[in-house]
């Protein structure tokens, strides 16, 4: 049976809107005027009117972490009490009394930003989370994930002390000779590690949570880093969690999987036991190989070629050295993987672009789509290597409505005029697709679509570069056709035309026609993945 979608405002990602369009056995057949869609209706097919709503493609987020979002969409919500620590703290008191913990288990939270509390100007430390509790570790993540906070119990368990030696590409922070209970990038680790790891039907869960999340915001499709969330949780289970869902009619969201190794070893294991990039169907499938190549802007972890502006003693941290880096790109890109490398500061980006150069150099390849994930700072010669290259753009448009306030304190107005220049890249040909790197910022897609178009924050300040603002139809292409192209799936995806899956958003208003300013207010009315309904505004998720 076919069903006849008519009497709509339909963006096929084509230069004209059309009317109507028709799906069958969960792809398009057509796209045009309710004339013609409805000329073409069969005994038994179906009609739905679209009451004149705005339809497009459903929306791609191309660089989030999915498992990671499912699991703290279970923890205190911390992105919504950072107006100050006091109110940070109370939330996670309050969730503790809620749901206590037993033994040591951990409490754990994520979503503070130190630039935003107005009672105290300085990240939590251990003496702030003991005042949440002192039997139980608690552990609390600033929102870009880059550095957490512990408490003293949890540096007990850890056994961290004034003698622990600092790692490589990461850092543990001291205050009078001992941990303040801060954790920098790959300092992280022990503490993941030793928070026990779910099993699978748990990790199911977490998607079926983050995927019911992503539906309400129009999402159909997720290019998704999972495999670093629990790093004791192997790669294949992973895998099966995601394959036994849709076996199971139960996976909402077309996943990507962005995989992550910790080493090269590891990597040289995956592609040893037959993992490539593509490896899947239509619902779930293997991506590029994820390489983390620095820290975050808003903790100063992001590695820069000069001194931080408002921090003269710090510069960033390479969370490998140049040789590791090099050696992981090499080893992607000589057993024909694609690889999509997290580059936020400038100096990061030039080791990653000369890694890039040279893998292709050794090993010419054709059409490798090889990806830079953030490329926020930048200097111009960077934005003519990457066109150059070929190089593809995972950005997030929607760290503007942070980062604005920022950006030029952190690296200088030098820098800062020529950084998060994606329409730069867009008119050199460049393949920008958007995201949210969700948990770090949530995956509201008409957010980052205003904050694409006005180079604004959501409350109106700015602009910053206003000569980088994309258009409405840019901005709806990056969260559609450009994502799809990113994931080599631009044949099948990302448009409303013949033969695509009928994975499509239906908006309250139409983008084009709204104020800038009130994109971010568009409601989403209902998602579909393949013709079938996932989401409904009004209707109780499952």
């Amino acid at each position: 049976m076919r069903t006849i979608y008519y009497h709509g405002t339909v963006y096929t990602g084509g230069p004209d809107l059309a009317q109507a369009f028709v799906v069958e056995d969960g792809r398009f057949v057509f796209a045009g005027t309710d004339a013609q869609a409805l000329a073409l209706r069969r005994p038994g097919d179906a009609l739905a009117d679209l009451g004149g709503q705005f339809v497009c493609s459903g929306f791609n987020d191309s660089h989030m972490h999915l498992v990671e979002y499912g699991y703290l969409l279970g923890m205190p919500q911390l992105a919504k009490h950072t107006g100050s620590l006091a109110g940070m703290l109370d939330c996670m008191r309050d969730f503790l009394a809620a749901h206590p913990r037993r033994g040591d288990a951990w409490l754990i939270g994520r979503g503070w930003n130190e630039d935003l509390f107005a009672d105290v100007h300085r990240m939590p430390d251990r003496h702030d989370l003991d005042r949440v509790s002192r039997e139980i570790p608690v552990c609390a993540v600033r929102a870009c994930g880059h550095c957490l906070v512990v408490n003293s119990r949890a540096l007990q368990l850890l056994g961290v002390t004034a003698d622990t030696p600092q790692p490589a590409g990461g850092r543990i922070g001291m205050q009078d000779g001992q941990p303040d209970g801060r954790f920098f990038d790959n300092a992280m680790d022990p503490v993941y590690a030793a928070i026990p790891a779910p099993g699978k039907e748990a990790l199911k869960e977490m998607i079926l949570a983050a995927c019911r999340a992503l539906n309400a915001q129009g999402i159909t499709s997720s290019q998704t880093d999972d495999y670093s969330t629990f790093r004791a949780v192997p790669p294949s289970v992973m895998d099966e969690a995601y394959r036994e869902l849709a076996a199971e009619g139960r996976l909402t969201v077309r996943v990507n999987e962005q995989t992550n190794f910790a080493s090269l070893d590891a990597l040289r294991a995956y592609v040893e036991a037959g993992g490539c990039t593509g490896k899947g169907d239509e619902l779930f499938r293997t991506g590029p190989v994820k390489i983390i190549g620095d820290g975050a802007l808003g903790a100063r972890t992001a590695l820069l070629s000069r001194p931080y502006a408002d921090d003269p003693g710090a510069a960033g941290l390479p969370l490998y050295s140049r040789e590791e880096l090099t050696a992981l790109i090499a080893y992607a890109h000589a057993h024909g993987l694609q690889t999509a490398v997290h580059a936020i500061g400038d100096q990061c980006l030039d080791w990653v672009l000369d890694a890039l150069e040279q893998a292709q150099t050794a090993h010419p390849r054709p059409d490798c789509r090889h990806g830079i994930v953030h490329c926020q700072i930048t200097r111009p010669g960077q934005l003519d290597r990457i066109a150059r290259l070929g190089l593809h753009v995972y950005a997030q448009s929607i760290f503007l409505d942070y980062d604005i306030q920022i950006v030029e304190a952190r690296v200088g107005p030098e820098l800062a005029a020529s950084s998060y220049s994606w329409k730069t890249l867009l008119d050199r040909g460049v393949t920008v697709s958007n995201g949210s790197d969700c948990p770090v910022e949530t995956p509201s897609v008409l957010s980052g679509i205003q904050c694409a178009v006005t180079r604004r924050t959501l409350g109106g300040r700015g602009p910053y570069l206003p000569g980088q603002a994309f258009t409405v139809r840019q901005a709806l292409d990056s969260y559609t056709i450009a994502g799809a192209r990113a994931s080599f799936e631009e044949h099948c995806k990302g448009r409303i035309a013949p033969g695509y899956l009928a994975d499509f958003v239906v908006l309250g208003q139409d983008p084009f026609a709204v104020p800038p300013e009130a994109l971010h207010s568009i409601p989403v009315q209902a998602a579909y993945i393949g013709g079938r309904p996932v989401f409904q505004a009004g209707e109780a998720q499952p």
